[in-house]
């Protein structure tokens, strides 16, 4: 049950990372991404890809660059992380919740 959970949360870290160093270093290019963050280029396009598509980056001849949305929503992200990781917290430690 959880294998699938933890590999979505591995590949959600992997688009927050280069959602960060396109904000970082805005404008950016594929080819730069991938050196900057030794990751294959095929999984950096498809980070941008879905990053795109959730409407935090747009891509223009210079390279990537973030979007407002994502310059909001990064900037409450550790909260949002905070609560998250309260959650699994209190999952693990709820004598209910165990069988």
């Amino acid at each position: 049950m959880l294998k699938k959970l933890k590999s979505e949360i591995e590949l959600l870290g992997r688009h927050l990372e280069v959602l960060r160093v396109v904000a970082a270093n805005q404008p950016i290019g594929i080819m730069k991404l991938a050196e900057v963050l030794d990751l294959p280029y095929h999984r950096v396009r498809y980070s941008l890809r879905v990053l795109e598509g959730m409407g935090y980056i747009r891509a223009s001849p210079a390279g990537a660059t973030v979007t407002e949305r994502a310059r909001e929503d990064l900037t409450g992200l550790d909260s949002e992380i905070d609560g998250m990781i309260a959650l699994l917290e209190g999952m693990r430690n709820n004598p209910s919740s165990k069988i």
